[in-house]
């Protein structure tokens, strides 16, 4: 039996079983499958990509067609317990106003993305002078989607701007490690950023 991947694992954790769940940019529809089968929650996908949409209808997936960057108007307020963003934040042209959307459509969002402040990246950035290439960053400058990529702290910046209260916040590895320093130092050791969060109570 396949080993589930360490951060699909943490967002499982995170979300209560019968749920609401929008799982945006949801690709082939894996993490919605895990989460119904293990969380029994009720789901929908937003997916652009016309493969992708097709496999999610064959998985038995409730998927919409649909362009991140045009907004979620198709769903009212509060719709949902969780939106989730796994690695799709950095590719979206309006990512302030994605995180917007989410909370206004769910309760909790869930995001993901691979952190420009690691190490790695800083080294190739300082020493080479040229934009990274790292397991988290596999693609070159010219033919990447990522188009806002940010660190730890940048995203926490933007969450205080936009009155987001930030309730866990987990550093991975590439491999889906976590350790003392990661949690001590997550801007300079996490590979891979995770956050959960919700809007701030007035």
């Amino acid at each position: 039996m396949s080993r589930v991947r360490y951060d699909l694992q943490i967002i499982r954790d995170w979300i209560k079983p019968g749920s609401r769940v929008l799982d945006l940019g949801c690709g082939k529809g894996e993490l919605l499958q895990q989460l119904e089968k293990h969380n029994g929650v009720t789901g929908y996908g937003v997916e652009l990509a016309d493969l992708h949409v097709t496999e999610c209808i064959r998985a038995g997936i409730n998927v919409i067609q649909g362009d991140l960057d045009l907004g979620l108007s198709e769903f009212d307020d509060d719709s949902f317990d969780y939106v989730i963003l796994s690695m799709t934040l950095q590719a979206s042209r309006y990512p302030d106003q994605l995180l917007k959307e989410m909370l206004r459509v769910g309760n909790h969002g869930i995001v993901t993305f691979p952190n420009f402040g690691h190490l790695s990246t800083r080294l190739q950035l300082g020493l080479h002078g040229r934009m990274p290439v790292t397991k988290t960053l596999p693609l070159e400058w010219y033919n990447t989607t990522n188009i806002h990529l940010c660190t730890f702290t940048d995203f926490e910046a933007l969450c205080e701007k936009l009155s987001i209260e930030i309730i866990e916040r987990q550093a991975l590895t590439h491999s889906n490690k976590t350790s003392l320093g990661l949690r001590l130092f997550p801007n300079l050791l996490g590979e891979i950023a995770m956050y959960r969060f919700c809007k701030k109570q007035i």
